[in-house]
């Protein structure tokens, strides 16, 4: 396959392959022929600084203290079993280093997972049960932190790139259903006029399409949306429309400026 008389497809596997959507041996292939042609390893150097503006659109969240306390504590550990494991395999038969190597990939999960036995059986041992209590307490409040940052962080399982005509990304799309928040980004340097709104639309499989919301004129754009209003709609839509949009009902009145599909990170 000669993806560089193809770019269009090449473009969309570059896509796939940056967003982590490219799974197998697709992946492996794609791989392989950005390792022989620089016009492939560009393309997905390119997806991969256009994913990167997700980074822009988190809620920055400060870990408690003790987490990285934590970590450095596990990441110690780890160190030591690894150089106790690479001690131990100049003894040990060839068949059996790929086993201990599958091992030390696991002692991090290890780690936490004793950290988690050892809180209950303090606080089931009658003897110790007193001290127990300020551990469990201290474990409880460090799981309520971190569940509440995890509830601030969005989730976000939605995503589509809007491109013109022209195949030339213009925006961004991402939804988080935990927030019911719809992102909007312009990743181009596009502006309508002053007495035009550009107007969101959900491309259902049958059916008219159906207003997800009117954007204002800032680089980035919140709208609320249900998770329902995402489900089973292969693509989006952006048109451009009359100050302040028009209703669902009338489907889009203007031009169609951007459009592509809506990919389900989870699939």
């Amino acid at each position: 396959m000669n993806l560089n008389r193809n770019p269009e497809l090449l473009d969309r596997l570059a896509a796939s392959y940056s967003l982590g959507t490219l799974h197998g041996g697709a992946r492996r292939r794609f791989e392989q022929l950005a390792r022989e042609y620089p016009q492939v390893r560009a393309a997905a150097l390119l997806w991969q600084g256009r994913w990167s503006a997700f980074s822009e659109v988190q809620v920055p969240v400060q870990p408690d203290a003790v987490v990285w306390t934590r970590i450095a504590n596990l990441v110690d550990a780890d160190k030591a079993d690894t150089r106790i494991a690479q001690q131990r395999e100049a003894a040990v038969p060839r068949s059996s280093v790929r086993a201990l190597a599958w091992w030390r990939g696991l002692a991090l999960a290890g780690g936490m997972a004793a950290v988690a036995a050892v809180s209950v059986g303090l606080w089931s041992h009658q003897g110790l049960r007193e001290a127990s209590q300020q551990q469990l307490s201290a474990l409880q409040t460090q799981l309520q932190l971190a569940q509440a940052a995890l509830q601030a962080t969005p989730q976000i399982r939605y995503v589509a790139v809007l491109a013109d005509g022209q195949a030339d990304a213009s925006m961004l799309v991402t939804f988080d259903p935990r927030h019911n928040q719809l992102v909007l980004q312009r990743v181009s340097g596009f502006k309508e006029a002053e007495n035009k709104s550009l107007q969101l639309w959900a491309l259902p499989q049958q059916g008219a399409p159906r207003s997800l919301g009117v954007m204002g004129d800032g680089r980035l754009e919140q709208l609320t949306a249900q998770e329902n209003d995402m489900t089973a709609i292969p693509a989006l839509a952006i048109s451009l429309e009359p100050k302040g949009g028009v209703p669902s009902s009338m489907g889009p009145t203007g031009p169609v400026l951007f459009k592509g599909a809506l990919i389900r990170r989870d699939l």
